[in-house]
């Protein structure tokens, strides 16, 4: 089942995005075979970085949970919120 997560930054902390963007992306790419989508959530001026957008295959709820917890970003306390949703495709049809 695909889930979506939305994260979202704490304010003022690209800091804490960019000392952890290398361990980030190498968990995205040890991951790469079950992610859908994935990608920064920019400001209004697409000057920065604000979150993420991402959509994962995963078993089921606690998966994806546990895929949530080990990002990097996570475990750095970069996000000021995650909310992890079931996602269903429609468009482009497979």
């Amino acid at each position: 089942m695909l889930f979506m997560f939305h994260c979202v930054d704490k304010a003022g902390a690209a800091d804490v995005r960019a000392a952890n963007r290398t361990e980030h992306l190498a968990y995205l790419e040890a991951n790469a075979a079950r992610i859908f989508a994935a990608g920064p959530l920019l400001s209004d001026d697409q000057s920065g970085m604000v979150g993420s957008l991402l959509i994962v295959e995963c078993a089921d709820a606690a998966a994806a949970q546990a895929f949530a917890d080990g990002d990097p970003y996570a475990k750095a306390g970069l996000f000021d919120s995650v909310t992890i949703r079931p996602w269903r495709r429609v468009y482009p049809k497979a």
